[in-house]
């Protein structure tokens, strides 16, 4: 491999692992207001797949859980362990890698075309919301209806306002660092 080829390489990594990490750290800060915390891991997913591009910061998104799996406290609240991912919130963890996927197709297929692209990440966010509901209804014996009111409503706005920060941040820092543009 060229010298140009590892600093690539070794770029991509360097940044995956530091969206990951940045995943990590905001991860456990949530706001608990019911079965569902206010999280800001959504706002660190839509940043990463639009800093990063859909493979890499999906990749980041799956580092997140697979260090959450294996016990590091990075979940909401500071938990973290398989039983997490198997609790009452376990969809809405596996639904991020996604929204991550959905939300970075969008961002990096429709560059120039904010609008879509907060369509786009609209729509991971709802196919988020849909595989949390459907787990949150499942495990914890309550309707679907109930779940969603628990799991969904309390956070539209919240998820709305993280859209639009990621899409104003995303932006600046991919113009401000250009090797992340040629990722």
């Amino acid at each position: 491999m060229t010298s140009n080829g590892t600093t690539s390489k070794a770029f991509s990594i360097t940044s995956i692992a530091l969206m990951a990490a940045v995943i990590c750290v905001l991860g456990p800060l949530a706001i608990p207001v019911g079965p569902v915390p206010i999280s800001l891991v959504p706002l660190a997913i839509f940043l990463s797949v639009y800093i990063l591009g859909t493979k890499r910061g999906t990749a980041a998104v799956l580092i997140y859980l697979l260090i959450g799996a294996v016990g590091v406290p990075v979940f909401s609240g500071f938990a973290g362990g398989f039983g997490k991912i198997a609790g009452p919130t376990g969809g809405y963890l596996l639904g991020y890698i996604f929204m991550a996927l959905i939300a970075g197709w969008f961002i990096h297929r429709f560059y120039d075309k904010v609008v879509i692209q907060f369509l786009g990440m609209l729509l991971g966010l709802a196919v988020l919301y849909a595989f949390g509901t459907a787990w949150l209804s499942i495990s914890a014996g309550m309707s679907f209806q109930a779940a969603l009111a628990a799991g969904v409503i309390p956070f539209v706005a919240f998820d709305v306002v993280k859209i639009i920060i990621s899409i104003i941040l995303g932006r600046t820092i991919r113009k401000r660092v250009p090797s992340l543009s040629q990722m």
